[in-house]
């Protein structure tokens, strides 16, 4: 399979938005965007927004005079999403969703798709979420389901682990994937200082022009390819084109459509 010199080409933001956005996270920003537009919010903090796709949907539904606040520990992503997003009412700030640079009560509604599993301590992030909170506002997160409920994600691994069969990158079912038990979301959540927490298991529909577009969307627009350089820095050709490969084996030619599924929790109090 030929790989075309375009996927190696643009920043890790600009792969990211590229690839990986319309894969899988335009299905979910979208969901997020009509679950918080129905709480009517005025003041809206985003944690670990990313390129901004949240906003893209969600900025449309807000009320008149509603101000949101996007922040990441990325200023590459921010710099990114504010030059695809530009808006009066959204403001971009490099933050740590552990540690919020804002007051108490400053806030009605506050949003993280798809943070909660990158943040070392996520208990301290939603105590975090909840002290910027007023009294009666909503937390929207969401997180990814198991790998094995992503069917992309799972072939990519797959098709990696049999690449390197002594150190597979393991970083998908590791981190995006590794925090999925609904128990345990729930414990902490609540553990966090929250009493009312929903959560709603959501599938939706992955769709790629091609099998190259979905595992370049992967070894590309994420982590993973630090891993595969990490094993073979010449490497990151070879495994693209297997991982699309391994998709294509499964979804056939011309535009693939997998399964992905993810949490969404709302808690208040």
């Amino acid at each position: 399979m030929p790989v075309p010199d375009s996927i190696f080409s643009g920043s890790i933001p600009e792969n990211y938005d590229r690839y990986m956005v319309p894969l899988i996270f335009e299905p979910y920003a979208a969901d997020v965007a009509r679950r918080a537009a129905a709480l009517e919010p005025r003041r809206v903090l985003e944690t670990a927004a990313g390129t901004g796709v949240v906003p893209r949907f969600l900025l449309p539904l807000l009320p008149a005079g509603s101000a949101y606040v996007a922040t990441d520990l990325s200023a590459p992503m921010l710099d990114y999403a504010a030059s695809v997003l530009p808006d009066p009412r959204l403001r971009w700030q490099t933050a740590d969703a552990q540690d919020l640079p804002f007051h108490d009560d400053a806030f009605d509604l506050v949003l993280c798709q798809f943070g909660a599993m990158f943040f070392p301590d996520r208990i301290r992030a939603y105590r975090e979420a909840r002290r910027v909170l007023e009294p009666d506002g909503r937390f929207v997160f969401a997180v990814w389901d198991a790998i094995e409920r992503n069917d992309f994600a799972d072939e990519v691994g797959h098709a990696l682990a049999a690449m390197f069969p002594a150190d597979p990158p393991r970083f998908m079912a590791r981190t995006p994937h590794g925090y999925h038990d609904v128990a345990l979301i729930e414990r902490e959540v609540r553990d966090a200082g929250f009493t009312t927490v929903t959560i709603d298991t959501v599938t939706a529909q992955s769709v790629a022009p091609s099998a190259l577009v979905a595992a370049t969307a992967y070894c590309q627009g994420t982590p993973l390819r630090g891993e595969i350089e990490a094993r073979d820095p010449s490497a990151l050709a070879e495994a693209t084109v297997r991982a699309a490969a391994a998709i294509a084996a499964r979804f056939g030619d011309g535009e693939v459509r997998g399964r992905i599924q993810a949490h969404v929790v709302t808690a208040s109090g």
